[in-house]
């Protein structure tokens, strides 16, 4: 899913190519995209594009006339920039905004249709895609603090919950765990002061490198893929794989559709912790510790 640095790129992006252009038309490939009813996409049609914005994982085409298209690309979901009157895909096209000078697609893979568009009208309906998360690059120590100290859950979801931290998703919470040196599972609400000020920090620092990154990558075009993936990450997606700080090979635990990757060596003291499945499957084979996998 992307998340807050592909978001803000996608932003960025989207206001450089297309900013201060009316609509030409609003074509909506699959009825299943179009979470509402009125205002009509017929309504877009002529209104000038006023900016972009983001609510936690979702982004937000202002148009005149207090009108909103708020996008939501779930997992699979993505934009793409093409020529004017650019065809929809026959499979995965959802959605496609005509501008003067390009297209901005919506699309997306896979069977399952999760991405969604909503057509608005006037902030307060804005309002109603509000989580109240905090945003992870514009708050302060004291008020992340405040959050953490409130929260009821582990590191790994609090950071992931857009009730608590907007814009954070599946990937990058790893990748800030792993740099605070922080179990994914460590509840939210006792970390001492020196955990809470690396976490902070870890935030920080991770988000606003990673954001640079995909903004090199897009060199004032376009995004060339946003995926969770990347081979400079430290452990989302390396199963197995050496941790670039101690070596150690990166662990993760499933659970429902999602998992966590971390490093035993960095963020657990060495210990591995149990996977719900695999751990109740192999009983008393399962690794306890680092010590455990080499035997």
């Amino acid at each position: 899913m992307p998340e807050l640095p592909d978001l803000s790129v996608y932003l960025e992006c989207i206001e450089r190519k297309a900013v201060a252009q009316p609509l030409r038309a609003l074509r909506i490939g699959n009825p299943f995209v179009l979470r509402t009813v009125s205002p009509q996409p017929a309504d877009f049609v002529g209104r000038h594009l006023l900016g972009t914005d983001r609510i936690g994982k979702r982004v937000v085409l202002r148009f005149g006339g207090d009108l909103y298209a708020v996008i939501h690309l779930m997992r699979l979901g993505r934009l793409h920039w093409k020529k004017p009157g650019a065809a929809l895909p026959k499979s995965g096209g959802l959605a496609a905004f005509d501008f003067e000078h390009g297209t901005l697609l919506l699309t997306e893979s896979g069977s399952k249709r999760r991405a969604s568009l909503h057509l608005v009208e006037g902030a307060a309906q804005l309002q109603a895609f509000e989580r109240g998360g905090l945003e992870p690059l514009t708050a302060d120590f004291e008020t992340f603090r405040a959050q953490l100290a409130r929260s009821r859950h582990t590191l790994k979801r609090a950071l992931t919950d857009p009730a608590e931290f907007a814009g954070i998703g599946n990937a990058y919470s790893d990748e800030i765990l792993h740099r605070a040196c922080l179990s994914p599972f460590k509840r939210a609400a006792v970390l001492a002061p020196q955990e809470q000020h690396a976490l902070y920090e870890a935030m920080q620092s991770t988000l606003r490198e990673w954001t640079e990154r995909l903004r090199t990558e897009a060199r004032n075009d376009w995004p060339p893929k946003v995926t969770a993936f990347h081979p400079q990450m430290a452990v989302h997606g390396r199963y197995r794989q050496p941790c670039p700080v101690c070596g150690a090979p990166v662990q993760r635990i499933v659970y429902a559709d999602s998992e966590a990757n971390y490093c035993a060596g960095c963020q657990t003291e060495g210990r591995i912790l149990a996977d719900r499945a695999l751990s109740r499957l192999l009983k008393d084979s399962w690794p306890k510790s680092l010590d455990d996998l080499e035997r």
